[in-house]
């Protein structure tokens, strides 16, 4: 389990450094290289756009991986999508700007953003249920856990390195090509991650599935028609942790850029310090699933974020480092509250045969609800007055409540004691 779940950390890690480099680089660059045209608030709406991009195609993704993963293997999912996301993520450090070859500079931002969304939208599942479903049921949610550290660990990759080049180049060499750099080194980590995983067996829900015969033929069919009413819970439940996320994560790095005048260098600071913490507290909110319910722990996470989103926008406008921070980490903590848990909580609501299509396109579909739009809707939200954005923290209020009326109709799934023990009992 131990091998198992840290290949499924380290090639989640890769995707996620690949998706969320563009993030990072949307807000901070992307908008005037790209968009040169726009004015600044316009610039950043057409690049947090092109940001969205990767988010609608995850879902495409998920049905296209999700085929594979319940026809042929979670295996081969975990091969394919970090190849395909590896190499569209070097291709968009190597596409030219505005000002060398004009509108097909975004038009193949938007291309490249859009396969890098397709290969993430398979990453989750493979990698959740190559845990999940080697896992003992007692500690199911602790294992399944590690795939979703790697999202923190991606982040704190791509922003690390980020960072070094904004604090070590001036900003005219960060402008002109610093800001490939990281895009760049996305190859040698797909090919890292690839190495590691090959040597992984598949998984033994599925060679027992497998050897009946009894995979779905058409996997999305099956879901469409018998689970649907599941997807949209999952997909309702799931918005506000990508609201948050991406709120903090890439939002709030333009905002207090542009509009509070934070150097992007104490932006980044500020968000990797919470994101830490968020990633390093993941296994312990996981036994907590484990002890007490995944269910619980999402709807605990889910108030939590209700309760959090006023007095985080009044802190990031404060403008000071610490109270930024610690607006950032209570964000965080309950987002990780509930999405600790959902590795195992969503896999354990699916029936095996359709588990690898039915989880990933609810929880990509969530992120289009949550992570495509909330930089967008948050920017439109921001633009004029003084004063504290507080029709953002308005938004993110009302998406949590709706994630907690979505979650409170979702049944528990924790296993039963005597069903733990039989699972953990040594063979």
């Amino acid at each position: 389990m131990g091998r198992l779940a840290a290949a499924s950390l380290v090639g989640t890690a890769i995707e996620f450094f690949d998706f969320f480099v563009y993030g990072t680089a949307a807000a901070l660059v992307l908008g005037p290289l790209f968009f040169p045209t726009f004015s600044p608030v316009a610039g950043t709406l057409a690049a947090f756009g092109t940001f969205a991009v990767g988010f609608l195609s995850r879902p495409l993704g998920s049905v296209v991986f999700g085929h594979v993963g319940d026809r042929y293997g979670r295996r081969p999912v975990l091969f394919a999508s970090l190849l395909l996301t590896g190499c569209a993520t070097v291709a968009v450090g190597c596409v030219p700007t505005y000002d060398g070859i004009g509108v097909a500079a975004p038009v193949l931002l938007l291309v490249l953003r859009f396969l890098q969304g397709l290969g993430l939208g398979g990453e989750w599942g493979g990698a959740v249920l190559l845990t999940a479903e080697h896992a003992p049921a007692g500690r199911r949610a602790l294992w399944a856990s590690f795939p979703q550290i790697g999202p923190a660990v991606g982040f704190l990759l791509a922003n690390g390195v980020m960072l070094v080049l904004t604090a070590g180049l001036g900003d005219a060499d960060f402008r002109s090509w610093g800001w490939r750099v990281p895009f760049w080194a996305a190859g040698l980590l797909a090919a890292a991650g690839l190495a590691l995983r090959s040597s992984l067996a598949e998984t033994p829900q599925f060679e027992a599935l497998a050897a009946e015969g009894g995979q779905a033929s058409a996997p999305l069919r099956e879901v469409a028609r018998d689970h649907w009413r599941l997807v949209l819970l999952t997909a309702g439940a799931l918005a506000v942790g990508y609201a948050v996320f991406y709120t903090v994560s890439t939002w709030a790095l333009a905002y207090g850029t542009e509009r509070l005048g934070v150097p992007s260098t104490v932006m980044l600071t500020c968000v990797m310090a919470a994101v830490a913490i968020k990633g390093a507290t993941t296994p312990v909110f996981a036994l907590l699933g484990d002890r007490y319910g995944r269910r619980t722990l999402c709807l605990a996470g889910c108030a939590a974020s209700a309760l959090w989103m006023f007095p985080m926008i009044a802190l990031l406008h404060t403008a000071r480092p610490l109270l930024m921070f610690l607006g950032f980490l209570g964000s965080l903590l309950a987002f990780i509250t509930m999405f600790a848990v959902v590795a195992a909580y969503l896999p354990e609501l699916y029936e095996p045969r359709v588990r690898c299509t039915g989880a990933a396109v609810g929880y990509n579909l969530a992120g289009v609800l949550g992570g495509a739009l909330t930089p967008i809707v948050a920017t439109a939200f921001s633009d004029g007055g003084e004063g504290p954005p507080w029709g953002v923290a308005a938004y993110l209020t009302v998406v949590a409540l709706v994630s907690l009326g979505c979650f409170a109709l979702l049944p528990e799934t924790l296993p039963a004691p005597e069903a733990a023990e039989r699972e953990c009992a040594p063979a």
